[in-house]
């Protein structure tokens, strides 16, 4: 879906990695969070205390799941779950504007 309705934007922004990686949080009626981002390329990792979906709509990197060995390439148009209490890996290859869903979360 290309836009949100009815949502309620936070306005203090998510700034990580001294502000390579920003985020602002939007809340949906039901209650259910996402976060709408941009990473600078880099090398991160992130924990997740809930499921996530990852949504990339721009940009180039490679992730590294919870227990693989082997980095995936990701690319704009796609998307990756990561499980709650995890940690996983990112080598942002190119500007990664993105979409993450917090699942399971109200």
């Amino acid at each position: 879906m290309p836009e949100f309705k009815d949502v309620t934007i936070v306005k203090k922004a998510n700034i990580y990695f001294d502000g390579k990686v920003t985020s602002r949080a939007i809340v949906f009626p039901d209650g259910s969070r996402k976060t709408l981002g941009i990473m600078l390329p880099g090398e991160y990792e992130f924990n997740t205390d809930a499921p996530e979906l990852m949504e990339i709509m721009a940009g180039d990197l490679e992730v590294l799941l919870p227990g693989e060995e082997v980095w995936q390439t990701i690319k704009g148009g796609e998307s990756f779950e990561v499980p709650g209490n995890a940690k996983f890996s990112l080598r942002v290859k190119a500007v990664m504007d993105y979409c993450c869903s917090f699942l399971g979360q109200r």
